[in-house]
């Protein structure tokens, strides 16, 4: 049995093709703010693979959702678009209005909060960094911080007189050139949020998103578990809770 899982993003379309639970194609494009023109060009694929269901998470407006699902209807298949519920599968949102939770932070807690005795602080190091925290199933709330990209850019284009061009977040000692102190400077101002958060919610830390590797080196003291691709594993977990309700 074949299936697509799609996550659309902010900046990115991510697709997942499994069968019989293995990932047999996988591939990840920056869609330029439209995404369903992206989508377009990959639906004669996803056409001919002869798919069985189609799981999607997307963080788009109802404009881009809508033509996003126009589109897949050509599949001729089930689409399931996943939404954040007050409580699913034991979890409860935090949220009084639950539609305002991003759909990405409530699959990444489902893919992970299994103990009802564990606290947990889940983050994810993509486009922005977010904090979940939970207590047990009971979601708590969180953070919502720029990540190290959108942190530079932002300080590029709002300062004059500064030039600052690309260079690695990979060290924390006091920089001695304007570029150092700059990417220094943010990768410390966000580990000391991540430390703080932890050291007030004493927690099961879970790091996912391009920069968990980066930010897991730094975090050590909290033995900081990474997990891939968290996103499709959460959307997996919220189609097979949502068809065994339905049974």
């Amino acid at each position: 049995m074949k299936n697509l899982w799609l996550d659309i993003g902010n900046t990115r379309l991510k697709y997942w093709i499994t069968e019989n639970g293995q990932i047999i194609e996988q591939a990840a494009e920056l869609h330029l703010q439209s995404p369903a023109e992206l989508l377009l060009g990959l639906i004669q694929h996803f056409k001919s693979l002869d798919l069985q269901r189609v799981g999607v998470s997307s963080v788009q407006d109802k404009k881009n959702n809508d033509r996003i699902k126009k589109i897949l209807k050509f599949l001729e298949i089930p689409i399931v678009f996943a939404k954040v519920h007050a409580e699913f599968s034991g979890l409860r949102c935090a949220y009084e209005d639950t539609a305002k939770f991003g759909i990405d932070r409530w699959l990444q807690m489902l893919a992970v909060v299994h103990d009802p005795q564990q606290k947990y602080c889940v983050i994810s190091c993509g486009t922005a960094l977010t904090i979940d925290l939970t207590n047990g199933f009971e979601h708590l709330g969180g953070y919502i911080l720029p990540n190290l990209y959108l942190q530079r850019d932002s300080l590029i284009q709002n300062t004059k007189g500064i030039k600052i061009p690309d260079a690695s977040f990979d060290e924390l000692s006091p920089g001695r050139n304007t570029i150092d102190a700059v990417h220094h400077g943010i990768l410390l101002s966000l580990l000391s949020t991540i430390e703080k958060v932890m050291d007030k919610y004493p927690s099961k830390l879970i790091l996912t998103g391009g920069d968990a590797p980066l930010f897991a080196q730094y975090l050590q003291r909290y033995q900081p578990e990474i997990e891939t691709d968290l996103l499709l594993k959460g959307l997996q977990v919220y189609i097979q809770a949502l068809s065994a309700s339905k049974n």
